[in-house]
């Protein structure tokens, strides 16, 4: 039943009945209007509400059936607006708790509307490259002002109920404790014989010199939106609320509706969003896979990545016990995740009382002993295998029977790693991206025994420490930084052909990125990639990188940390600053090669980022090391910056058509350094069907 019909008296209750949020599908549609019909046919019947069954009024469109037939199938929501508005009896919205989206269209196609306070009011489609397409930019700006509608609509921002109380938007907020049913009816009672009813669409929008704030508006959103269409679209459909008629006006929100669900930065946001929300689904661990319970924490090693790992433990209010070995250490990291509360009071975002409670759940040790209660252990120490030997079996000696014992790793074994306990199935990698206290990504590594209960527990933690988790198998560098690898390989080999790192920085920016590579390492300190580049040397001699990042780390440029990478710093300045020394060993260092350097176009230096990360995406993908190419793409807008309107690399590959991505790497390979591009299997497979990694 996917809405449900009750009379009450005089008062027919119409109720939204489709979990979680009421989505309006076609089957409630459906629902919905002839519900409405039913009442307007029987005499006995003065008035209709319309209320949410559960945890929402109506959360909006229902995304099961986004971008299917049924989104735009009969009755569709233009439909049951009009159903509402133009019914001979008055039709009351009950809100409550969620109303967004369609939903708040929905009801500002009613004659009244009533609510709860603390109910969450918005029209979120821009932040799916989208603007309200069922008349929400033509209606809102005539209940909330010209202004405060924008606003609403350009930011996607929700607006509790309680703080829009005196707005034509509601003719009642109940009291906190009010019983929102029983409230709406009595309304509906009291207003059963107005006429004419009220009509939000016959309402003015009266706003002075409109067309001074909507051009100022039309600047302010321009500079903000970047390379999305959709938060501009949104002020021209609002500004017709005020310069057009009506009917006008919705026609001219449906055709800009129309345009921006074909534009690739819709889809890219829309591929995004589901992206997100089935990266948490694997096939073999059904969604009632029990999960342990995590009450409290430990994380060993109390480092920057330490500290920050435990810092997400804290904000989610669960005690963590920091493990170090020195007591120094352990002084300085505990300091250090205060400093950090303490820099985020100071920008308003964190309150004291907070800061106090956040603080008071972690405490240190530098006994093993000390964390043997803990229910998940995170080890967060140096990125070498002796290391993390010595930390897991002191970990299988001590900790108790049932808790997990998860590493931080970014390249080792995860098996090799659980094979150092006599609990493998306890084992799994959670490896946070730094810094780990900011960055939404979570790579949840499922090693050969890992438990299913412990993958189900790690992806439900991830959830509530407010995480995109995405699994990834065991290999080498699981699928962010195998991918990376060679992304780096072709930004070396720029640079001995011909590049610079400003040019390959600025090219990659351009296309998107938050930061190009060289920057990047700089960031992430050069020292880091050093270590893996000497351990790959040894385990993988048939690979060939460019020498020049080794030159750079045997200058003792290590990156921000030192002032000095491939670009020099100033004390507080992370603007990076080209330094002439740099580029000279590079233009050296293919002299010493015998390269001839040459111009490189930045459309090659984007070409052979990008598509050196998606070739070996492939790879990851057909190896079943990533589920899907989404969660691939997820990896990359959560945790390495690639740029969001492109949908990540497997969804830009797409985008430019499997075929041209593999005519491109035809061509690089035979190129200087063409032994590092081999058309990935699955690749070659696929563009030869005509088809894309996302289907």
């Amino acid at each position: 039943m996917t809405a449900e019909y009750h009379v009450h008296g005089a008062v027919a209750v119409v109720t939204l009945n489709n979990p979680p949020v009421n989505g309006l599908g076609l089957a409630t549609r459906t629902a919905a209007v002839a519900g409405i019909q039913r009442a307007l046919a029987d005499d006995a019947v003065k008035a209709i509400v319309i209320t949410g069954a559960g945890k929402a009024f109506s959360g909006g469109a229902d995304i099961k059936e986004f971008n299917s037939p049924k989104a735009l199938a009969e009755p569709s929501l233009h439909t049951l607006i009009a159903t509402a508005e133009s019914a001979t009896k008055p039709v009351v919205a009950a809100i409550h708790t969620v109303c967004m989206g369609g939903g708040l269209e929905l009801s500002l196609g009613c004659h009244y509307r009533v609510a709860m306070p603390g109910a969450q009011i918005a029209l979120p489609e821009v932040k799916l490259g989208l603007l309200p397409g069922a008349g929400g930019t033509q209606r809102l700006p005539r209940v909330l002002g010209l202004e405060m509608a924008l606003n609403m609509i350009v930011s996607g921002t929700p607006v509790a109920s309680d703080k829009l109380a005196g707005t034509a938007l509601f003719d009642q907020v109940f009291a906190a404790d009010a019983d929102l049913l029983a409230s709406a009816i009595a309304f509906a009672e009291q207003i059963a014989d107005v006429r004419p009813l009220p009509k939000v669409r016959e309402r003015k929008v009266d706003y002075p010199n409109h067309e001074a704030f909507l051009q100022f508006s039309r600047n302010t959103v321009k500079a903000m939106a970047g390379p999305f269409p959709a938060p501009l679209e949104c002020v021209e459909t609002v500004a017709a609320s005020v310069t057009m008629k009506f009917e006008d006006g919705m026609k001219f929100e449906r055709e800009r509706f129309m345009h921006l669900i074909q534009t690739t930065e819709s889809k890219a946001l829309r591929h995004a969003f589901f992206a997100e929300r089935v990266a948490s689904k694997v096939p073999d661990v059904p969604a009632d896979t029990p999960v342990r319970a995590i009450r409290q924490a430990a994380v060993v090693g109390a480092g920057m990545m330490g500290g920050g790992i435990a810092m997400n433990f804290l904000n989610a209010g669960i005690p963590v016990k920091l493990l170090e070995t020195k007591q120094e250490a352990l002084d300085k990291g505990l300091a250090t995740i205060r400093k950090n509360y303490e820099s985020t009071l100071k920008k308003g975002k964190l309150t004291q009382e907070k800061l106090d409670q956040r603080m008071a759940l972690v405490s240190g040790t530098l006994s093993y002993d000390d964390i043997a209660d803990a229910d998940i252990v995170v080890e967060a120490v140096f990125e070498e295998m002796g290391v993390k030997e010595a930390v897991f079996r002191q970990l299988d000696a001590v900790m108790k029977p049932g808790a997990i014992l998860a590493t931080n790793t970014s390249t080792l074994d995860v098996d090799r790693i659980a094979g150092f306990t006599g609990r493998p199935q306890d084992v799994i990698g959670t490896h946070f991206f730094s810094p780990a206290n900011v960055m939404k990504l979570l790579e949840i590594v499922r090693g050969a025994q890992t438990g299913k209960d412990v993958l189900a527990t790690a992806l439900a933690l991830s959830k509530k420490l407010k995480k995109t988790g995405v699994v990834s198998g065991v290999c080498d560098g699981f699928i962010g930084n195998r991918m990376i690898e060679q992304y780096s390989r072709q930004a070396g080999f720029l640079l001995e052909e011909g590049a610079l790192p400003e040019q390959v920085d600025k090219a990659a920016e351009q296309f998107g990125w938050a930061m190009g590579p060289f920057r990047m390492a700089d960031l992430a300190g050069n020292d880091i990639g050093w270590a893996i580049r000497k351990r790959r040397y040894v385990e993988k001699p048939e690979i060939s990188y460019s020498r020049t990042a080794d030159l750079l780390c045997e200058m003792g440029r290590y990156g921000q940390k030192t002032g000095a990478g491939w670009y020099d710093y100033k004390p507080g300045d992370r603007k990076a600053y080209a330094n002439p020394e740099v580029d000279a060993m590079i233009v050296a260092h293919s002299a010493e090669l015998g390269i001839t350097r040459r111009k490189i176009s930045d459309q090659e230096i984007v070409e052979r980022l990008v598509y050196a990360l998606v070739n070996e995406a492939a790879n990851i993908l057909e190896e079943g090391i990533a589920l899907r190419a989404s969660d691939i793409d997820m990896v990359y807008l959560t945790g390495y910056g690639f740029p969001l309107f492109r949908g990540g690399p497997m969804f830009y590959a797409d985008t430019v058509g499997l075929p041209n991505v593999l005519a491109a790497i035809d061509k690089y390979a035979r190129g200087h350094h063409g032994a590092a591009w081999k058309p990935a299997p699955l690749l070659v497979r696929l563009a030869g069907e005509g088809k894309g990694f996302n289907g």
